[in-house]
């Protein structure tokens, strides 16, 4: 998650991609069924994580826009999503003199013109290899396009999930893809999900309340389980879903916290230990698979596919 002001970037396409969707912002979110999605296992979310600090640990300790661990990264969710059968697109732009990269993968089927969006971004910040920040959302959302596939999941709605290149800079790939989007193409969009730390080791459980339809879709679920939530605040606005929001875009998402501390009336709830930041590693060296809260992981997984299945259907 970035944290400070946007910065500057240009870019020109290597790929183009293919149009957006949904002509009207979701509708009335669904009652909740919180068995209605299928489970998205932990062990196979902590299993991509696994993979992308092997690859941090093998390209100098980072993942980060511009280095070859960003690059690894996005070639190991391109290969996955490749083998599951989805459309893959690489769009290139440059920014801080580097070349960055998103990753745009198309579920086929659904009405074009309604399209459901999952994201998160894939690079870290150079001092460490972003396992919370943000492999923990990447590697969930990878996990429930995986599920997509493996399910054979027909909905009325077209999927597409994203990965997006220097969000550390300014969401600057996201920003890229929103820009190079016609009007009409960006009309055609439902909304887009964001999930940015989501396994924060001392977690709250924190919605997005930018559009009532898709927060009240993560609310049913928590719900459901027996979670309380409460409203983003910490990165409100600094994250991908930004770029879609000033678009008109409906969006939403989760989040665990990140340099905040939580509070004795948080801990009182959530557990976890009050005084102490959200996530004590955020944006440093230690934030390694050591950092993740697989409770908190396990709970957002499924959070989000119970998302995807619910606004698609």
């Amino acid at each position: 998650m970035k944290l400070s002001v946007p910065g500057r970037a240009t870019g020109i396409a290597a790929i183009s991609i293919a149009a957006l969707l949904t002509t009207s912002a979701i509708a009335d979110a669904a009652p909740a069924r919180v068995a209605a999605a299928p489970d998205i296992p932990v062990a196979n979310v902590k299993a991509h994580l696994t993979q992308l600090q092997s690859i941090a640990s093998a390209n100098g300790g980072n993942r980060a826009h511009g280095r070859a661990g960003y690059k690894a990264s996005l070639d190991y969710v391109k290969a996955r999503l490749d083998a599951a059968g989805f459309t893959t697109a690489i769009q290139q732009f440059t920014s801080s003199g580097r070349v960055g990269y998103n990753l745009i993968a198309d579920w086929p089927g659904g009405d074009a013109n309604q399209v459901v969006m999952a994201g998160s971004h894939l690079d870290s910040v150079s001092s460490g290899a972003g396992i919370n920040d943000n492999g923990s959302g990447s590697a969930a959302v990878l996990e429930a396009a995986l599920t997509v596939s493996r399910t054979q999941y027909r909905p009325t709605k077209h999927l597409r999930f994203a990965w997006w290149g220097a969000e550390e800079l300014g969401m600057v790939g996201s920003r890229y893809y929103v820009n190079s989007l016609s009007t009409a193409n960006r009309a055609r969009i439902s909304g887009y999900l964001n999930f940015d730390m989501i396994g924060s080791p001392n977690p709250g459980y924190f919605v997005y309340d930018d559009n009532p339809a898709i927060e009240k879709t993560f609310k049913d679920y928590f719900t459901g389980i027996g979670v309380p939530t409460e409203i983003e605040t910490e990165g409100d606005g600094r994250s991908d879903h930004a770029p879609f929001k000033s678009a008109g875009v409906p969006v939403g998402g989760l989040f665990t916290g990140a340099s905040n501390s939580k509070t004795a009336a948080q801990a009182a709830k959530w557990g976890g230990t009050a005084g102490t930041a959200f996530d004590r590693c955020y944006h440093s060296s230690c934030d390694t698979t050591s950092n993740i809260n697989d409770t908190a992981l396990n709970r957002n997984s499924d959070a989000l596919a119970y998302a995807v299945w619910e606004l698609s259907e």
